[in-house]
């Protein structure tokens, strides 16, 4: 007697290789709407299904996780960050949560690397004045930027993407590299990628001209960076965003965008995505991106791969290689 195959919901349409394998291994339902699921939607999913494949644009809190009835017994989340689940919730109620570590570094480095040159070289203002034909020629005065070869980059959390980070400014760009950790990192780690581990976040904001966040969302970490350490930064400095987007006190980071407290901003994530506030829309000192940091074709293959063998290995009885709940 053959047995059925697990009953799986993908939340948004991924990558079709990954969703060709997926549909041979599982019984797979896909959201053809391609639309971010609501709560009520979620919640049916966790009583009809026994795995589902969230990405950041679900979000799964506490009470989801009640009333009973629960089928689901695994969530692979499509990519590393996991904040939008109360992942110990769904410990709690019987599921497992797996993530995607280690396969979307390099693009997500990349990408911030993006961010920093187009705030510092003002980039997107450019372009803008271009498409508008509003660009008068060349002259000594236009739009002037900040050199980026040679400066400070502080860096808050310095693992995969911290570390890849400080590589490419490191050596491409000969920057000197300051950074602040949760944990000790070894000098001779650090000194691979030409940095050095700060005591304080305060320690790096006051001494970085670029600060690129790359810590982990949720928790203790929910508005790390807020008014006052805004404030602590240097008032020609930028802030550069890539982790999460409620790292950063949204509200703060507009008013000292607005009054000058730093020079610029360059971001991938926001507090309540999709929605990005008016008033940061309308500044011209901030870079503004839909979430980009893993959007490459081979990046968002390997993410959803990595899913397929974390809840391959979970339904084979075998511990998920992944699994961080």
């Amino acid at each position: 007697m053959m047995t059925a195959k697990p009953r799986i919901l993908i939340t948004r349409r991924w990558p079709q290789a990954v969703e060709r394998v997926l549909a041979e291994r599982f019984d797979t339902v896909l959201n053809e709407e391609d639309r971010p699921l609501d709560r009520s939607a979620l919640a049916d999913a966790l009583r009809n299904f026994d795995a589902v494949l969230p990405t950041v644009s679900d979000r799964l809190p506490a009470d989801v996780f009640t009333g009973g009835g629960l089928r689901t017994r695994i969530l692979g989340n499509f990519g590393v960050g996991y904040n939008h689940i109360d992942a110990g919730a769904a410990k709690e109620a019987g599921i497992v949560v797996t993530n995607t570590p280690g396969v979307l570094t390099d693009c997500t480095a990349d990408l911030a690397v993006s961010l920093l040159l187009a705030a510092a070289r003002r980039t997107g203002e450019g372009e803008r004045q271009v498409r508008a034909g509003a660009w008068d020629g060349w002259r000594p005065t236009h739009m002037i930027g900040t050199k980026v070869t040679g400066k400070t980059l502080g860096i808050i959390g310095f693992g995969r993407i911290g570390k890849a980070m400080a590589k490419r400014c490191h050596f491409g760009f000969d920057m000197d590299i300051v950074f602040y950790n949760r944990s000790r990192v070894a000098p001779e780690e650090a000194a691979r990628f030409g940095a050095r581990q700060l005591d304080t976040v305060e320690d790096v904001l006051r001494a970085a001209d670029f600060v690129s966040l790359h810590c982990p969302g949720g928790g203790e970490n929910r508005h790390l960076i807020n008014a006052a350490r805004l404030a602590a930064m240097k008032p020609a400095a930028y802030l550069i965003n890539t982790s999460r987007g409620d790292v950063v006190d949204e509200a703060a980071l507009i008013a000292a965008l607005e009054k000058g407290v730093i020079r610029g901003a360059g971001l991938d994530v926001y507090e309540a995505e999709p929605d990005v506030p008016t008033r940061l829309r309308a500044l011209e000192n901030v870079v503004l991106l839909p979430h980009l940091g893993s959007a490459t074709e081979e990046t968002r293959t390997a993410i959803g791969m990595k899913v397929v063998d974390n809840i391959t290995a979970f339904f084979a009885g075998l511990q998920p290689p992944d699994r961080v709940a």
